[in-house]
């Protein structure tokens, strides 16, 4: 199993970049000392191809999906360019594989979004048969679920290597932990903003905030751990705190110490801006607060 250390960072801005720029700034986070590397997919660069050319630009960087939309590929082609990563960057690839939302799904793939669970369980069987005729590792490569409720939850500890839960509290790292046992990987995300204006930082994290509330995936999950419509529609201070850090490094370390607490194994940062720029202080100061190189 991949090792991929006990904080990463997340970050979605990777497509506001030229290619050879996020080149670059993947060779400054190997510098830094960071472990892994997490980006999405939405609408942006094919994840597959963008991962391929940050693991081509490092040498010990890991590099993970966060995640790739089961729909954007057929089984097959999913597993064999997990295959592919793999075996080319000496396993630096981590494979997190999601179903994405209904509103994505279904605006921008055209495809029905009915039965997600379902179609992962099956998707996941057709991983696993995917014939694969060409030179590979000598082992098989790691896949985590995007995972928030039970049932995803324990398709993740049974059939795959872990979980990667997205805009989550820390209640529901120890959920997650409890759901899935000891022993899959849990990696959680957890956003945050480096500001010590609280003015300034709420406003950013409710500019970020505002289109995952709009998500019954997310919300549904909120729900689960007593956030009301109220909380969500109009977001609480309750709510904002438990989904994103505002404030100093400390309080980012501290949060991540909850998550690990909880039971994670693994926490992605994610440090959020007012704009697209690359938050390199900030990745530079909390690689310093863990002591990563």
């Amino acid at each position: 199993m991949i090792d991929i250390g006990r904080v990463g960072l997340w970050t979605g801005i990777l497509d506001a970049h030229p290619t050879s720029r996020t080149q670059e700034v993947a060779v400054e986070l190997e510098a830094m000392g960071w472990p892994t590397l997490w980006r999405p997919e939405t609408s942006g660069r094919d994840a597959f191809v963008s991962c391929a050319h940050l693991l081509d630009a490092t040498t010990t960087l890991n590099v993970a999906t966060g995640i790739a939309q089961m729909h954007a590929r057929h089984a097959v082609t999913t597993r064999n360019g997990q295959r592919t990563l793999h075996e080319a960057s000496g396993g630096r690839f981590l494979l997190g594989l999601g179903v994405s939302h209904g509103p994505f799904i279904e605006a921008v793939r055209k495809v029905e979004y009915s039965k997600p669970y379902s179609e992962m369980v099956a998707y996941l069987d057709q991983m696993l048969q995917a014939p694969f005729h060409a030179v590979g590792a000598d082992d098989e490569p790691p896949t985590v679920l995007a995972a928030l409720g039970p049932k995803m939850l324990q398709l993740a500890a049974d059939q795959v290597q872990g979980a990667h839960p997205y805009f989550s509290p820390v209640e529901h790292t120890a959920f997650a932990r409890e759901t899935m046992g000891d022993g899959p990987l849990l990696a959680p995300e957890q956003m945050v903003v480096i500001d010590d204006d609280r003015a300034r930082a709420t406003e950013t994290a409710l500019r970020h905030m505002k289109r995952y509330l709009q998500l019954p995936n997310y919300t549904n999950n909120l729900k689960r751990f007593g956030f009301t419509d109220d909380d969500i529609s109009t977001p609480s201070e309750r709510l904002i705190d438990a989904i994103v850090v505002r404030g100093s490094i400390d309080d980012v370390v501290a949060r991540v110490g909850e998550h690990h607490d909880a039971g994670a194994d693994h926490v992605c940062i994610q440090v959020l801006r007012p704009d697209l720029e690359f938050p390199m202080q900030e990745w530079r100061d909390l690689a310093d607060a863990f002591a990563l190189t």
